[in-house]
C-alpha cells in the first residue's frame, strides 16, 4: 500500500519537500515530522525562551494530529532535538504538562543546530 500523508492547513508550511504527517502499511502508526517553533500565523519563529518555543512546537504538534483525528494521548514515541542541552528543564517542564501518564517512549539528544535557528525541535509517532 502507498503511504498517506496528512497535510494539516492551520500547521505552519513545511520548511522542506516533506508532509506534515504520513502513514504506511497498516495505517495503525501515524509518523509526524518535526515541528519547530514557527508560528503559523506569521510563518517566523516565536519569541522567546525555551518554555515559549517548545510549548509552540506542542500547539503544532497538536494541529497536525488534530488534522489526522488523533491526540497527543496517542503518541507512543517521541524524538526531542535541542540545540542545547541547558535547555532540558525547560523542555521537560513543558513535556510533563503537555502529554499524560504513563508517558511515551523517548529520547532527547543536543543538536548542532536546527532550521531557521529554532531552539527545539520535536518529532512524534501516534497510534
Amino acid at each position: 500500500m502507498p503511504r498517506q500523508t496528512v497535510h494539516a492547513n492551520d500547521a505552519p508550511a513545511a520548511v522542506g519537500p516533506y508532509s506534515h504527517a504520513a502513514t504506511g502499511r497498516g495505517r495503525e502508526l501515524l509518523y509526524l515530522s518535526g515541528q519547530t517553533p514557527i508560528d503559523p500565523a506569521t510563518g517566523r519563529l516565536v519569541d522567546g525562551d525555551a518554555v515559549a518555543q517548545t510549548e509552540r512546537v506542542f500547539a503544532n504538534l497538536e494541529l497536525v494530529l488534530t488534522a489526522a483525528g488523533r491526540t497527543l494521548a496517542d503518541a507512543v514515541k517521541v524524538n526531542v532535538y535541542l540545540t542545547s542541552m541547558e535547555d532540558f528543564a525547560a523542555m521537560n517542564g513543558v513535556y510533563e504538562r503537555m502529554l499524560d501518564a504513563p508517558y511515551p517512549a523517548r529520547t532527547t539528544v543536543a543538536v548542532a543546530g536546527l532550521p531557521l535557528g529554532a531552539r527545539i525541535e520535536i518529532e512524534l509517532v501516534a497510534a
